[in-house]
């Protein structure tokens, strides 16, 4: 633990404080109601956009998003976007010719107004999953190739019909390309966004509005675009189903988010510093 004060949560959501089913428990808003009331700004750091954003966690009294993981934050309950970073189309361009050179059947969507929409390439809607298609999609809309590539984006999307988002993000690699960072998040996708642009450097930005400290925040993940927030925050927690690398790089691994990890974590926290009653 920390001898500072904590006074900001910032959580990853999928895999980390949503459960597999992309809920939250009574137990977790609970938690995070408790931890509002008690002076703490809650923050959900994510790759998501906001209106991806679960209306449970607004109503339990999260106080910001910090969506494409660092691109934009968003305050809560007003919506007021903060700040954002755009990749550019100059550092789009590139990637995307080696994508058509090396992989022709990769697929690219950009995300668009603030975090409101994506444009994407033709083809790339056929390789949603089903689950996406059924219940958590949101809206897309089809463009040229040549639409989707020529506006700044908060983040760029890739998808393959047979590689995951870590073989994506290896063939990137190779390519010698530059001027934008490479992430994955479990999703079947990569995610890419400003060169330099992370979750670490979105909830930094947001810190240095609030006038909190890194030493006072507490970060939890699961995956590999979790890392570099992780390693910044005073306090880094993986929760137990995180990948390897990430448990490695944490202060502190929790319970799984299907057992309540996160809300253990920050109730430990209140409770360590005398702010909540332990709960048994």
């Amino acid at each position: 633990m920390t001898n500072h004060r904590i006074r900001l949560i910032a959580s990853d959501l999928d895999g980390t404080l949503l459960r597999a089913d992309k809920t939250i428990t009574e137990r977790t808003a609970e938690t995070i109601r408790t931890a509002t009331a008690s002076g703490l700004f809650v923050v959900a750091a994510t790759g998501r956009q906001y209106p991806q954003v679960p209306t449970e966690l607004e109503s339990a009294g999260l106080s910001h998003i910090v969506g494409s993981n660092g691109a934009i934050a968003v305050e809560l309950p007003s919506r007021r976007v903060l700040f954002e970073e755009l990749l550019s189309p100059s550092a789009i361009e590139p990637i995307v010719a080696f994508l058509d050179a090396e992989l022709p059947e990769a697929r690219v969507s950009a995300v668009r107004d603030h975090g409101a929409r994506h444009a994407a390439a033709p083809g790339y809607a056929d390789l949603l999953t089903p689950m996406e298609r059924d219940k958590y999609w949101w809206h897309i809309d089809t463009e040229p190739l040549a639409a989707v590539i020529g506006e700044p984006t908060l983040k760029l999307t890739v998808r393959h019909p047979r590689l995951d988002a870590e073989q994506l993000r290896t063939m990137l690699s190779s390519s010698g390309l530059s001027g934008f960072h490479a992430t994955t998040s479990g999703a079947p996708f990569l995610e890419i966004g400003g060169a330099g642009v992370t979750k670490a450097t979105g909830v930094s930005r947001l810190c240095e509005l609030l006038g909190v400290s890194p030493c006072e925040v507490l970060a939890a993940g699961d995956a590999r675009n979790d890392l570099e927030l992780i390693d910044w925050a005073g306090i880094g927690v993986a929760v137990g189903n995180a990948d390897p690398a990430t448990i490695a790089a944490a202060d502190w691994v929790t319970a799984s988010n299907e057992q309540d990890g996160v809300a253990l974590a920050i109730e430990t926290v209140l409770a360590q510093e005398n702010r909540h009653e332990p709960v048994s």
